[in-house]
């Protein structure tokens, strides 16, 4: 399995989508704050290939009183092909973030 890191920063609302190219599964999310967050849920969501009936909320996090996140899948969280994850947060603060998504190709 091939070890991959999507990463992204800036100051406005968070809303980025992973793609990868073949099956894969979630190993970790990390987000890091320049204060604590600020209002508002950050959101990690599987946009399945298969359809919209099986899109599936991996991970909700209230931001108000966080600085620093690291979300690890308590067992492996196995995800199709075309399937896409996307992190979303309002960001209503303009804190400045940095985002890593670390995902392991699963093969073709």
């Amino acid at each position: 399995m091939a070890s991959l890191t999507h990463r992204a920063t800036g100051i406005a609302a968070i809303n980025e989508t992973i793609i990868p190219s073949s099956a894969w599964q979630l190993d970790e999310i990390r987000v890091h704050l320049s204060a604590a967050g600020g209002a508002g849920n950050l959101t990690a969501t599987i946009d399945a290939d298969a359809g919209a009936v099986y899109d599936n909320v991996i991970l909700t996090q209230d931001m108000t009183l966080v600085a620093d996140l690291v979300y690890q899948p308590d067992r492996p969280m196995l995800f199709d092909s075309g399937d896409k994850f996307v992190i979303a947060w309002a960001n209503a603060n303009g804190r400045t973030y940095g985002l890593e998504v670390k995902y392991s190709s699963r093969g073709a």
